[in-house]
Formats: C-alpha cells, sequence, structure tokens
C-alpha cells in the first residue's frame, strides 16, 4: 500500500514538473519575440525648419471700455410718462429716452407765461409813463424788477420739465431699459446704459521694463477670442505716467475704431505692440511642440540605428525653448537648428526612436493671422 502512494506521489511530481518546463519554454519564447518585435511605424507630417525674421512684439492681455459710456439715471423724481427707445437700440444725440410726468409742472408754466405776460405788458406801460415824467424812476425800476423775477419763474418751471424729459448725452448703443411705464423714479434712479460703439478704447499693462520702448501714435493690434473673431487696428494715444506698486507694470491707452461694433467694452482682448527689433527665430507651426509640466519639446525625424545595427527612420525628442507665438505659428529660440526635419502632427502618439514614415500629403495649415473657416 505504501509503495502504490509513493508510486502515484512520483508521478504526479513528474507530471507538474513536465507541465512547468513546458510553461518555462512557452514564457521564454515570448520574452524573445517580445524583445525582436518591431512595432509598425507610425505616420506623422513633418517641417523643414527655418531661420526667420520675426520683428519684436510686446503682448498683453487688454480690456475693452468706451470711448463714452455712461448710466443715464433721473434728475427729478416723477412717474415714467412715456418711454422713446427700445433696449439695444441706436439713438441718436439729443434724442428723448424717458419722459416723466409733467402735467403739474406745465399748469404752472402757463401761469408763469401769463404772469410774465402781464409784467410786460406793465413794464411797457412804465417806460411810456416814465418818457411823460408821470412816475418816479423808483416805480418803474419796480416794475422792471417784477418783470425780470416773472421771468425767471417762468426759466425755472421751463428748466424743472426739461430735466424731467433724460435724452442721450451722444450717440450710441442703449442697454437693457431699467424703467417702465408708470413707475415711480426717485432722483438718480438708473434708466439705460448708453455707450458709445463706434470708438472704443483698449486698457493693456506692460512692464516697466519695456515701457520706454513705447510711445503715443505706436500701431497696436488687438484680437478679440470671445467668439467676435475681431481683428483691430489702433493706436497708443496715452502711457500712464506712474508706475504701479504692486505690479511694477504701466498703464497704456490705445484708441480703435470699431465700425461693425463687434468688439464690446468689457471683452478681454489680446494686444501686441509692434517695436522696430527685428529677431531671427526658428518658426514652427504650433501643433509640433510637445507642451509638457517638465519642459517643452519637439521630435526630429533622423536616421536611427536599431540594436541589430539596421538603419530606420526615427525620431529623437529635443527639448526646447519657446518664444512668442503669433496665430497658428510659434517661435523657438533654442533646441532646434535649421534644415532639421521636426514633426508636425502625431506628436501625442511618439517616443524617443519610435520608428516613422512621413507622409505629407495633407499637412496642418498654420498661419501668423490664422482665420476660422466661418468668417
Amino acid at each position: 500500500m505504501r509503495r502504490r502512494m509513493l508510486q502515484m506521489l512520483v508521478v504526479v511530481i513528474v507530471f507538474i514538473a513536465i507541465i512547468a518546463f513546458v510553461k518555462f519554454q512557452q514564457i521564454q519564447a515570448a520574452i524573445a519575440a517580445g524583445k525582436s518585435y518591431q512595432p509598425p511605424p507610425e505616420a506623422v507630417t513633418t517641417i523643414k525648419a527655418e531661420r526667420q525674421d520675426w520683428q519684436g512684439d510686446i503682448e498683453a492681455v487688454g480690456s475693452v471700455a468706451p470711448v463714452q459710456g455712461v448710466t443715464l439715471s433721473a434728475d427729478l423724481p416723477g412717474v415714467v410718462d412715456r418711454i422713446g427707445f427700445q433696449s439695444g437700440a441706436h439713438v441718436a444725440a439729443g434724442q428723448a429716452l424717458v419722459m416723466l410726468d409733467t402735467r403739474q409742472e406745465r399748469a404752472q408754466l402757463a401761469s408763469a407765461e401769463a404772469g410774465r405776460e402781464l409784467a410786460k405788458t406793465s413794464l411797457d406801460r412804465a417806460q411810456k409813463l416814465l418818457a411823460d415824467q408821470v412816475i418816479a424812476q423808483a416805480e418803474y425800476d419796480q416794475v422792471a424788477a417784477q418783470h425780470k423775477q416773472a421771468g425767471a419763474n417762468f426759466d425755472a418751471i421751463q428748466a424743472s420739465i426739461d430735466r424731467k424729459i433724460i435724452r442721450a448725452p451722444f450717440a450710441g448703443v442703449t442697454g437693457i431699459r431699467l424703467v417702465n411705464l408708470g413707475q415711480y423714479l426717485n432722483s438718480g434712479d438708473p434708466v439705460v446704459p448708453l455707450q458709445s460703439m463706434n470708438a472704443i478704447y483698449v486698457n493693456f499693462a506692460v512692464p516697466q521694463q519695456q515701457v520706454a520702448l513705447l510711445e503715443p501714435g505706436d500701431t497696436v493690434v488687438a484680437e478679440a477670442d470671445s467668439g467676435a473673431h475681431a481683428r483691430l487696428s489702433g493706436r497708443i494715444t496715452a502711457i500712464n505716467p506712474v508706475v504701479d506698486d504692486a505690479t511694477r507694470n504701466v498703464q497704456v491707452q490705445a484708441t480703435f475704431a470699431n465700425p461693425h461694433e463687434r468688439v464690446r467694452p468689457g471683452m478681454y482682448v489680446t494686444v501686441r505692440v509692434a517695436l522696430g527689433t527685428h529677431d531671427p527665430v526658428i518658426v514652427l507651426p504650433t501643433s509640433s511642440i510637445n507642451y509638457a509640466p517638465y519642459g517643452n519639446s519637439v521630435f526630429i525625424v533622423e536616421d536611427l540605428k536599431s540594436e541589430g545595427g539596421k538603419t530606420y527612420r526615427g525620431v529623437r525628442q529635443q527639448f526646447v525653448k519657446l518664444g512668442g507665438q503669433r496665430g497658428d505659428l510659434i517661435a523657438v529660440l533654442d533646441g532646434v537648428r535649421p534644415g532639421q526635419e521636426v514633426v508636425t502632427s502625431g506628436v501625442f502618439k511618439l517616443r524617443t526612436g519610435a520608428a516613422v514614415t512621413v507622409n505629407n500629403t495633407v499637412t496642418p495649415s498654420a498661419s501668423a493671422v490664422p482665420k476660422p473657416d466661418d468668417n
């Protein structure tokens, strides 16, 4: 019995050893196949790096402000009698926007007008009597004073009526109205915002080290990226003489024409001021840059050698120092030499030593002034 158990145990051990040996051979074969496996080359597009002269510029983020902008408010209290505009409408300078109820003032004006006419009649009569030496000069002076007082009373009531008519102080575009018919307004209550849109200011800040490069009259280009797709050209009109203590920046103001009113007050825009200097840089499409927290890089296509000594077309990752950006193009200050072949699309799937096949049949577009397809 014991001998039979020993025989069975030996058989089991031999069986397990055979299975383990077979598995070991399979694993070794898989490891060898993995080492010899060469992934298929990745399809990429490339561009030859070229050196270009880029005009020096200063880029900043600016805020749009109206040349003329105000929130109209009630001067005197009263009830809204008429509204003469629509929200978001263009209005002319002097156009009546809101009229308050002036029935009481008009009744007072009629009474004042009658008193003024009576005073004028009395003054004419007094002049004749004075000429005939019927009345004394003192009596005539009293009548003349009463005439002036009646005229002043009439003008005061007329001014009160005029102040209850809220007019546009300049041509512009109204915002959303804040009053309704029959609403009682206190003095100072807001009525409607009014903005002049055909010319705008753009206020931006530049570091104190660069402010010496700017002068009033320099050309400024502003681009809105908030859906307006607007590109405006203007000029610097004012430079703040004071440097901000906290940021060490200087506020600069530029004036732009805004004929189509695509840019609105309150928008943020990208501002670029062209300088008189020219810097030689390597210019690449922004799609060729592999952005990463530890450093930005590009992939350069070169002839590489495999472990077996065979030559193949592959890529090498190269860290770069970037400069300014213009549209779809970016300046590379260091890391790339003219003539090197740089990958422009498919960067995300590459690694150092990866084999690639170059297909430049269709290449990504890159322009310093890109335009949306629907523009």
